[in-house]
Order: structure tokens, then C-alpha cells, then sequence
């Protein structure tokens, strides 16, 4: 299992809503969640397989900043 952790723009419910459907479609496999009260605004994605820059491109084009932390 690889956990990705990102820092988004993701800062309301609205744009969660917003976002939802693509992550849903982007990771099929996969769990994830937001933690709304970080300051970074924390994606993580438990997933089986790397599909970072696929999501990070899918996010970019509904407006959404997303940058994987190491």
C-alpha cells in the first residue's frame, strides 16, 4: 500500500464538493481524504499504485493546486 500525502488550495466544503467526482474517478482503488483544518489543506490517497502526476494534472484542470509532499 503507498500513502501519498499533498498540499491542495482545497479550503471550503464547496470546493471539496467541487473535487470529489474527480477523485472519485481518478482513483478508482483508492481511499483518500482531506484534512480541511491543516494548514496545507492535506489530500492523503492510500492507494496500490503511484498516480501522482495523473492526479495532480486532473486537479489542475478543475482549479485545483495540488503538490505531493515527501
Amino acid at each position: 500500500m503507498i500513502i501519498s500525502v499533498y498540499k491542495t488550495n482545497v479550503n471550503t466544503k464547496s470546493k471539496l464538493r467541487k473535487v470529489k467526482p474527480v477523485l472519485n474517478k481518478v482513483l478508482l482503488d483508492s481511499k483518500w481524504n482531506f484534512d480541511l483544518e491543516d494548514c496545507d489543506k492535506i489530500l492523503r490517497v492510500e492507494s496500490n499504485k503511484s498516480c501522482s502526476e495523473f492526479l495532480i494534472t486532473e486537479l489542475y484542470k478543475v482549479g485545483i493546486h495540488c503538490e505531493e509532499l515527501f
